[in-house]
């Protein structure tokens, strides 16, 4: 991950301020009654049928009825405001490491943190088109690092359709590069992200965006330059180009059989020419396992490849990237890594497949005591070539999540990871429980 990373979020809070007081502004603005809704959320077609309400559960949450009026339209549809709300109340994460670990990341702490809160706003406006909206500020979140200011943004985009040629979206985004990070963390069958040395959270930047054979494939192409955000020059800031074109050569009408098959490539320049990759072992409590300090580097290049099947309660998510450094320096090093976390809900529901934005949502359960999910996952990420010695991850992490309502999610999961850096090997075993609500 780059240094603009932590800049880029460093820079946030005056950015941070004017959303939330946007926020405010619109939460003060809605009917008694009204509450919100995420993205994460969001419902595919062929999923709608599957929705019970709140009272069908025997945990208690808030009845759909109660939230049908969250959406705020002007009289003459003009505009729209819906809400949105992710919290992670619960997040406790204990370690037991080896001497060796410790002499390569220091003693881990068992820590209690509250995970994340998302605030959202999104919906549409009209000004000589329209245009859709979605602006997020949000409490720590996924991919906060060590020194970030608690509070930052996280969304701060616009988008428009064309005929024939697709969505532009422009604003603070997602990169289109490793399902991972496209996808919404809080739906994922495992806990936390793995592959985050080879992605950017968010940037700057625009993407262009469709769908093609009826839904069966899309594509988005985008270029990103925080610059602007960061207080850089234009020159000293690096350009970043991102791609990711998928497919389902598999699909059910029902949406509970699907086979994605994905590719993607992501071109991005060092900011002053440096290149810093890193990542923590699907912990957010955890130091910097892998870590490759500043590269003296031109750019890199990236290419993943991703694959998702579901038959029913089954599934099966796989992704591989590489990464090729430009740096004459260091030799030129490569680095790479890899996932693949197989899920079971043993209660019988699938995980559905969203067409529009290529990658699967949370589990919808149907019985009164909600869906219980197994997973198991294996692991690996080496930044270590060259003359660069980032270190080499390899871990296995198995966990069960409970999908107590179409809201609420309570998981624990228990992970065992090996460090290889400079010859030594550490050891690490983790327990990992969480507890989430959405909306």
């Amino acid at each position: 991950m780059r240094r603009r990373t932590r800049s880029s979020r460093a820079a946030a809070p005056t950015r941070g301020i004017l959303a939330a007081g946007f926020l405010a502004g619109c939460v003060a603005a809605l009917p008694p009654g009204a509450h919100a809704q995420s993205i994460e959320s969001d419902l595919t077609p062929e999923s709608e049928a599957l929705v019970k309400d709140a009272d069908h559960y025997a945990l208690p949450d808030i009845s759909d009825q109660t939230l049908a009026e969250a959406e705020v339209t002007d009289a003459k549809d003009n505009f729209s405001i819906d809400f949105g709300l992710v919290v992670m109340p619960a997040d406790y994460t204990t370690f037991s490491q080896d001497a060796d670990s410790k002499a390569q990341v220091g003693n881990q702490q068992d820590e209690f943190e509250a995970r994340s809160l998302r605030l959202m706003a999104r919906g549409f406006f009209d000004l000589f088109r329209k245009w859709n909206y979605v602006l997020s500020y949000e409490y720590k979140g996924f991919d906060k690092n060590p020194g970030d200011p608690d509070w930052s943004s996280t969304d701060i985009r616009i988008s428009t359709a064309f005929d024939h040629l697709g969505t532009l979206t422009l604003g603070k985004i997602k990169e289109p590069h490793v399902y991972e990070m496209v996808g919404d963390a809080a739906n994922l069958p495992h806990t936390e992200r793995l592959l985050s040395p080879f992605f950017i959270s968010r940037s700057v930047g625009a993407t262009l965006s469709n769908t093609m054979f009826e839904q069966r494939a899309t594509w988005a192409v985008g270029w990103y330059n925080d610059w602007w955000t960061t207080g850089d020059d234009f020159g000293d800031s690096g350009n970043d180009f991102a791609g990711r074109i998928t497919a389902l050569p598999i699909w059910s009408e029902d949406g509970a059989r699907y086979l994605h098959v994905a590719a993607s490539f992501r071109y991005f320049g060092g900011d002053d020419d440096k290149l810093r990759f890193r990542g923590r072992p699907s912990s957010n409590v955890a130091d910097y396992y892998v870590d490759t300090g500043d590269i003296a580097g031109d750019h890199a290049w990236n290419t993943g490849l991703e694959l998702l099947w579901s038959h029913d309660a089954y599934s099966l998510l796989g992704e591989y990237v590489t990464s090729s450094v430009r740096s004459e320096a260091t030799g030129n090093p490569n680095f790479d890594g890899y996932y693949l976390t197989a899920s079971w809900v043993v209660t019988g529901e699938h995980r559905p497949y969203d067409r529009k934005a290529a990658y699967s949502r949370r589990v919808l359960p149907q019985g009164r005591w909600g869906a219980w999910e197994l997973m198991a996952r294996y692991g690996h990420v080496d930044l270590d070539d060259k003359s660069v010695h980032g270190g080499t991850l390899d871990g296995w992490w198995a966990g069960v999540n409970w999908w107590a309502t179409r809201r609420w999610k309570a998981g624990i999961t228990y992970g065992d990871f090996d460090l290889n850096r400079d010859g030594v090997t550490g050891n690490t075993k983790t327990w990992l429980s969480r507890i989430q609500w959405i909306y």
